[in-house]
């Protein structure tokens, strides 16, 4: 699944001021839960950390990728978010994070998610793409930049 169909307007944010891989974590999962008809915001997040205390999800070049199967997720949903400025997120190259993709998958949903994640992968190993994401100046850019790219690759 591409990251453009895992998205909606009110699940791409820009320029987002947070200071901490907490706060990040937080925010979207409150974003999240306000918009699906399932898990609360603090199983979310509850979901997130236990994932990330397996190993952080910075994947390197600024980005970070949190997510986790969840029960009560039908489908798979996706939050892009970009940051006002960059955040220590325990990154595989120990540089901070300004990119930021979750994902939520259903609990079953192992392939799925294990695919998805290679796709969002593949998407922001190019630092054109990361570059292109972080020089979008609104919510509404960001998402029709995430389509335009999604057509390109």
């Amino acid at each position: 699944m591409q990251l453009s169909e895992l998205l909606t307007p009110s699940r791409t944010l820009c320029h987002v001021d947070v200071v901490s891989k907490k706060r990040v974590l937080e925010l979207a999962s409150q974003t999240i839960a306000e918009q699906l008809d399932g898990p609360a915001a603090e199983d979310i997040f509850s979901g997130l950390i236990n994932r990330e205390r397996l190993g952080s999800t910075g994947i390197g070049e600024g980005v970070a990728i949190p997510h986790c199967r969840m029960a009560g997720v039908h489908k798979a949903v996706g939050l892009l978010m970009t940051l006002t400025s960059p955040i220590d997120f325990d990154a595989i190259d120990n540089r901070p994070v300004d990119l930021v993709c979750l994902l939520l998958v259903p609990e079953e949903g192992a392939e799925e998610h294990l695919q998805t994640l290679a796709g969002l992968a593949e998407l922001f190993n190019h630092s054109e793409t990361r570059d292109s994401l972080r020089a979008c100046g609104s919510a509404d850019d960001l998402l029709e930049r995430v389509q335009q790219l999604c057509q390109e690759h």
